[in-house]
């Protein structure tokens, strides 16, 4: 016996999720991950009265306070590392460190604290991340036709928009799917870009449950 083991060790793709405070970022984490997701929930209290805004979200509580993670086998050869950033401000200093090695994020939106979403906006665009947009439905919020939103934030045309139910497992498997999207047109260029999809990363995002080796 040689002594070496035939076992694949997956690809390791690192992915943040992003957004304001109370946005749905554990629970679009949780809703998804293959393992119980690590996450470092701790209660509102005094303290951050006057410093963390709970306007439109007022039955928050609990936040945020390092990381949120996840983890998604998408075949035996590539694996997903989700890692939520915190909504709050004053934890902002975190985001570098969480960030680093990421190859795209999903900044969350919810309607009612539309605002909330701009400093994750700029943070991506000045780094020339690639993310997508994905507005939470929560109950009882105002719709907004995509375009709309994509026009209260100033985002380029070719930032994807889209609705999500972070709740929903097949509705955060569409969000991380969009995003791989985006992410291979612009490593492989438009001409190489549908052989890619076909026959790589999203192709296995996709195709959720259908395929026997796909655990999303």
């Amino acid at each position: 016996m040689s002594g070496r083991s035939d076992r694949v060790v997956p690809l390791a793709v690192k992915i943040v999720v992003s957004g304001g405070l109370g946005v749905g970022k554990t629970t679009f984490i949780g809703a998804i991950s293959e393992i119980e997701p690590l996450d470092t929930e701790a209660a509102i209290t005094q303290v951050s009265v006057g410093v963390d805004s709970l306007a439109g979200v007022e039955s928050k509580t609990t936040t945020t306070v390092a990381l949120d993670f996840g983890r998604i086998t998408l075949d035996p050869s590539v694996a997903l590392y989700l890692f939520g950033t915190p909504g709050q401000d004053r934890f902002s200093f975190l985001w570098d460190d969480l960030v680093e090695g990421a190859i795209g994020t999903v900044v969350l939106a919810d309607t009612r604290r539309i605002e909330d979403c701009f400093p994750a906006v700029d943070y991506f665009e000045a780094h020339g991340a690639p993310f997508v947009l994905a507005v939470n439905r929560f109950v009882g919020a105002e719709r907004f036709e995509l375009e709309e939103i994509r026009e209260a934030l100033g985002l380029g045309a070719d930032v994807p928009v889209l609705e999500c139910d972070a709740r929903e497992r097949a509705s955060v498997r569409d969000v991380l799917g969009a995003l791989m999207d985006r992410v291979i047109g612009q490593r492989v260029g438009p001409a190489r870009r549908r052989a890619a999809v076909e026959g790589g990363l999203l192709g296995a995002a996709g195709a959720g449950n259908a395929r026997g080796g796909v655990r999303v």
